[in-house]
């Protein structure tokens, strides 16, 4: 177990991509626990990822980790990350198996290590019987779980998880669900979604984002008192002021 915390800060973090503003001067600090992102499509969650991950540069503002601008930390930092992409992207003639040991050779986990890590996972996203098979010939459930699988590679310190339930059955998404609330207690977990229910038991807090904002936050507990709201879907939809839209 890590005793360690961690803590990941954004600083008035805004994107544009030519004349329009996906993010809109966004500032948070995250500290261990898991954190649900909730809005709509356009409001800026993948963006928002895509920064923390050092994938895309900010057009203003800095982000970073356990005090230090991730700019300057470069790879130890990337070291500590587990991303798991809303799009996928696979080498189809590889097996599972072979995906996994690929990536951890790629986040430089050592083999003996990445050999133990790779079995576990396997068993964890319920892949194990399926890992010598081509990732070609996997469902669109199952790359999300293999997806899900090479983010825990290294056992990050910060987990990113964008959109990791959608294409599930509801079986399959209640059991990645509760074994990702598991992983929270001592990592930093965001987790966006557009369906509540995918974080309303499981997230220390929800961050709403709207038009690259982030417009509300903190524990359900005190989301759902202050709108005076009976349920976190309701409160999104006040929040939202209309439908909730697939993101």
């Amino acid at each position: 177990m890590q005793t360690e915390r961690h803590t990941l800060t954004l600083e008035k973090l805004s994107k544009f991509y030519g004349e329009k503003q996906a993010l809109n001067r966004v500032s948070f600090s995250f500290d261990d626990g898991l954190y649900g992102i909730l809005g709509p499509n356009g409001a800026g969650k993948s963006t928002m990822m895509n920064l923390i991950t050092d994938n895309l540069k900010p057009t203003e503002g800095r982000v970073l980790y356990n005090g230090k601008e991730i700019i300057t930390l470069g790879k130890s930092y990337l070291t500590k990350l587990g991303y798991m992409p809303q799009q996928e992207g696979f080498y189809d003639a590889f097996s599972g198996r072979m995906f996994l040991s690929y990536m951890a050779e790629m986040k430089g986990v050592p083999r003996k290590q990445a050999n133990v890590q790779i079995e576990d996972i396997l068993m964890r996203v319920n892949l194990q019987s399926d890992a010598h098979r081509k990732i070609s010939e996997y469902s669109g459930g199952m790359q999300k779980r293999l997806m899900l699988g090479q983010a825990l590679l290294g056992n990050p310190e910060i987990l990113l998880l964008d959109e990791p339930t959608a294409g599930l059955d509801p079986v399959e998404r209640i059991r990645l669900r509760n074994y990702i609330h598991e992983l929270s207690l001592d990592r930093i977990i965001l987790f966006t979604t557009h369906i509540v229910s995918d974080i309303r038991e499981i997230a220390d807090q929800v961050l709403m984002m709207k038009d690259g904002r982030i417009v509300k936050s903190g524990p359900i507990p005190g989301i759902l008192r202050e709108l005076q709201e009976e349920t976190l879907e309701q409160a999104y939809l006040d929040v939202m002021g209309g439908g909730m839209e697939d993101g």
